[in-house]
């Protein structure tokens, strides 16, 4: 299980790092004086809120359905802790691509460390070790 649950993960992720190396390249190359961010005000909050909102909220809010569908069951099988892990993934490791989004339309700084932050956090907590499997095993009694 933690073999399927690495590979989604860095499925997921390398194309959000590789798109930050090709903006990042974009950028010292092209050189842009003004940013499509600049002409849309609205965009910076947004992005900062979608990012924090699936780094960090809907993994809680999924994690919650989830426990309240199976709280007066005694175990749970692993096809379903594995479902519900995958899909904490594609809920969380949807911020790294609002934080790539940010970088790529040039927000301003508060908003766009905030995607950082938001993004950092969703790489980090939910990474699959087997530490956290074996956790979440523990606490659903997955059999």
């Amino acid at each position: 299980m933690e073999a399927k649950l690495r590979k989604l993960y860095f499925t997921l992720l390398i194309p959000a790092i590789a798109g930050f190396v090709i903006t990042s390249i974009a950028r010292v190359i092209l050189r842009p004086k003004t940013y499509i961010a600049d002409n849309v005000p609205q965009l910076a909050p947004l992005l900062f809120v979608l990012a924090v909102a699936f780094g960090v909220a809907f993994p809680i809010l999924w994690r919650t359905l989830f426990v309240n569908k199976n709280r007066n069951r005694k175990q749970i099988t692993e096809a379903e802790l594995l479902k519900f892990e995958r899909g904490t993934l594609y809920i969380a490791l949807l911020a790294p691509y609002f934080c790539l989004a940010a970088f790529f339309l040039g927000i301003s700084q508060f908003h766009f460390y905030g995607t950082v932050l938001a993004s950092f956090y969703a790489t980090y907590y939910f990474y699959p070790s087997q530490k956290r499997i074996s956790y979440e095993r523990k606490i659903f009694r997955a059999k």
